[in-house]
C-alpha cells in the first residue's frame, strides 16, 4: 500500500510538472509573439509620420532652389503638422501605459463635471464625423452630479473611445453618446456605433496593450492599439469600470461606470494588467 501510495504521488508530481512546463512554455512564446508585435507596429507607427516629416520638410528647405507655390507649402507644413501631431501621440500612450503598469501613474483628483468634460470631448470630433460622413449624437442627463475625478484624464477616456467609434464607423452609420446618473449618484456613460464590431476573440485583443484588431486596416488609422486599455485603466484609477459589448457587424458599445465622489477608492495601477486589465 505505502508503494502504491508512492508510486501514486511520484505520478502526480511529474504530471505538475509537465503541466508547469506547458505553461511556462506557453507563456514563453505568447511573451515572444507579443514583443515581436510590438516591435512590428512601433516600427509602422513611427517611421510612417517621420518620413513624411522627413520628406516634406527637405522640400520645404529647397524652396530656394525650386520655387514652390504657397498652396504646395500650405499643403506641405500642414502634413508635417499633422504627421508630428501622431507621433506625438503616440508616444505619449507608450508613456502613459509604461507609467500606468509600472504604478507611477497618479491622478489630480479633484470635483469635476464630467458633463461639461464630454460635451467638450463630443465637440471636438464634430469636423471628424462631418468628414466621415458620421452621424454624431448625444445625450447628456442635465441632472449629473459633480464626481471626484481628473478632468484632463477623463477628457483622455472619451476622446479614446468615441475617436476609435468614429474610426471604425462607415460613411453613414452612427456613433451615439449618452450620459445618466445612477441611484448612489455616479455616472452611466455610454458610447455606441454602429460599426464593423468585433468577435469574442477580437474584443480580448483590443482590450490587451498593442493588440491590433485587424491587421489588414491602416496601420495609419488604427493606431498602437493602445487607447482602450489606457481607457480602461483610466476608468478603473477613478474608482470606476469599462465595459466592452460588441457583436460582428452590428457594432459596439463602450459603457463606463464612474462612481460618485464619496465612493471613490484608490486602485493600484499595477495590479491592472496582472488581472488581464
Amino acid at each position: 500500500m505505502n508503494e502504491y501510495a508512492s508510486l501514486l504521488s511520484d505520478a502526480v508530481l511529474r504530471h505538475r510538472a509537465r503541466v508547469a512546463e506547458q505553461s511556462a512554455r506557453i507563456e514563453a512564446e505568447l511573451a515572444g509573439k507579443v514583443k515581436s508585435e510590438f516591435i512590428a507596429n512601433m516600427s509602422h507607427e513611427l517611421r510612417t509620420p517621420l518620413n513624411t516629416v522627413i520628406g516634406f520638410s527637405k522640400l520645404l528647405t529647397q524652396h530656394q532652389q525650386r520655387r514652390l507655390p504657397d498652396k504646395e507649402i500650405v499643403e506641405y507644413a500642414t502634413l508635417i503638422h499633422d504627421a508630428a501631431g501622431h507621433l506625438l501621440s503616440v508616444i505619449n500612450d507608450i508613456l502613459d501605459i509604461s507609467k500606468i503598469q509600472s504604478g507611477k501613474y497618479s491622478l489630480d483628483a479633484r470635483e469635476v463635471n464630467v458633463g461639461e468634460i464630454l460635451a467638450g470631448s463630443i465637440t471636438s470630433f464634430r469636423t471628424m464625423a462631418s468628414e466621415a460622413q458620421t452621424d454624431l449624437r448625444f445625450g447628456i442627463a442635465p441632472d449629473l452630479r459633480p464626481i471626484r475625478g481628473d478632468a484632463e484624464k477623463l477628457r483622455q477616456i472619451f476622446t479614446n473611445i468615441i475617436a476609435n467609434a468614429l474610426k471604425f464607423t462607415p460613411a453613414d452609420g452612427t456613433v451615439d453618446v449618452s450620459a445618466r446618473r445612477t441611484n448612489s449618484g455616479g455616472v452611466i456613460i455610454a458610447i455606441r456605433d454602429s460599426g464593423v464590431g468585433m468577435t469574442e476573440e477580437e474584443i480580448a485583443i483590443a482590450m490587451t496593450p498593442f493588440g491590433q484588431v485587424d491587421g489588414g486596416r491602416s496601420r495609419w488609422r488604427e493606431g498602437a492599439g493602445l487607447g482602450l486599455p489606457i481607457a480602461k485603466a483610466l476608468v478603473e484609477l477613478h474608482g470606476g469600470s469599462l465595459e466592452l459589448r460588441s457583436k460582428k457587424g452590428t457594432g459596439t458599445e463602450v459603457v463606463i461606470n464612474l462612481p460618485a465622489r464619496d465612493d471613490v477608492s484608490a486602485v493600484d495601477s499595477t495590479q491592472m494588467f496582472a488581472n488581464g486589465a
